[in-house]
């Protein structure tokens, strides 16, 4: 069973109902400042830790006066706007005295859908991380519309941890654990302690049943845990609204976890390699050797390009003697990537005419 100790890349998920006081509107300041406790602790070790955070909406809806009604799209994206300026502030006044940098990203299901996006979130993510920044990423419901958001953020958060190659994901949720039935009408239900495999049986099982500021219920749950693990990327669900939660995880508190049968890199490199080409790049015999002792591909060792193909997309890596060495997604669009091969990265912003990523390939987006 995965153990919060061994977490090197955490993904941690907060509900609204958590952050924030169903009856008063306000922040609970207490839990967050208990939680930033936890997360400087994990961050002492050397894991990279992201927020995936709800509240900006219920945040924003007691400002505005909005009530506890079912609230318009436009109303919630007011309230959103609103609320997302004061969540950001009470993370970055949370983190501030443990001396952890916060760094807000706003994102939509278009966002992940989208591979050039994609791949730009992922490039901006693991910049923050190798800085030592927290990032604190939400639901950018000021322009989401129902046709390109989530709608809860317990799908967002494992979207996020397969984005970022996490290795564990925590759902802080009302409940403390995935349990056969809903505890609070079976007193029959029993939680269990670890699932391996998400079979028609379990997702029987799950419900839908929520509190009153949050969206998500065991259903979307048990989707992300399926996304989760799929990637590579145990899952755990825990009861987060004691103080230290995080911490009371790792005493061994009550908890579900869903366990990853690969690892986050070996599920990675496999949908890479599962996907079809849209071009080939040729490289020379120095870049082969390079990539095969585990070196991104630079323009320099480029020999030639063919086909058509955007930033983000699939292309064929091949040798002098047309072998296929493996496949990896490119950071340029075809057109440029012919512009600069056999060039030196320090020229790419002199031929481009803009400052361009270093790598034509990088390792992490290559399976050979």
């Amino acid at each position: 069973m995965a153990a919060l100790i061994d977490a090197r890349r955490l993904v941690v998920k907060i509900g609204s109902a958590l952050l924030v006081d169903r009856t008063t509107g306000d922040l609970k300041q207490d839990w967050l400042h208990a939680l930033a406790e936890d997360v400087a602790e994990i961050k002492a070790r050397g894991a990279d830790v992201i927020l995936v955070s709800s509240g900006s909406i219920a945040l924003g809806r007691g400002v505005l006066g909005l009530g506890r009604s079912e609230l318009a799209l436009e109303q919630s994206q007011a309230a959103a706007a609103v609320g997302q300026i004061r969540l950001a502030r009470a993370y970055e006044e949370a983190l501030a005295p443990h001396n952890l940098l916060t760094a807000q990203i706003l994102v939509t299901l278009e966002d992940s859908r989208d591979r050039r996006r994609y791949l730009n979130q992922r490039a901006t993510m693991e910049t923050l991380l190798s800085l030592g920044a927290i990032p604190i990423v939400n639901e950018n419901d000021t322009v989401a519309t129902d046709e390109i958001r989530y709608g809860d953020n317990d799908r967002l958060a494992a979207q996020v941890a397969v984005t970022i190659g996490a290795d564990q994901l925590i759902l802080l949720s009302d409940v403390d654990g995935f349990y056969s039935a809903n505890p609070g009408q079976d007193p029959t239900a029993t939680r269990f302690d670890v699932i391996d495999e998400i079979t028609s049986e379990i997702e029987d099982m799950a419900g839908d049943a929520g509190s009153g500021l949050s969206k998500g219920g065991m259903k979307t749950k048990l989707m992300a845990a399926k996304t989760a693990v799929a990637a590579g990327c145990a899952m755990a669900i825990t009861e987060g609204s004691r103080n230290n939660p995080l911490k009371s995880l790792e005493n061994g508190a009550p908890a579900t976890w869903f366990t990853p049968q690969i690892d986050p890199q070996a599920a990675r490199k496999r949908w890479i390699a599962a996907m079809k080409p849209t071009g080939e790049i040729t490289v020379d015999s120095g870049a082969a050797r390079a990539l095969k002792s585990g070196k991104s591909l630079l323009p320099a060792g480029v020999h030639a390009v063919s086909g058509t193909f955007g930033r983000g997309d699939a292309v064929a890596i091949k040798d002098a003697e047309n072998h296929t060495l493996g496949q990896g997604l490119s950071r340029y669009t075809a057109q440029e990537a012919h512009a600069i091969k056999g060039r030196q990265s320090a020229e790419i912003e002199a031929i481009l005419g803009y400052p361009g990523r270093a790598a034509l390939i990088h390792r992490d987006d290559m399976a050979l």
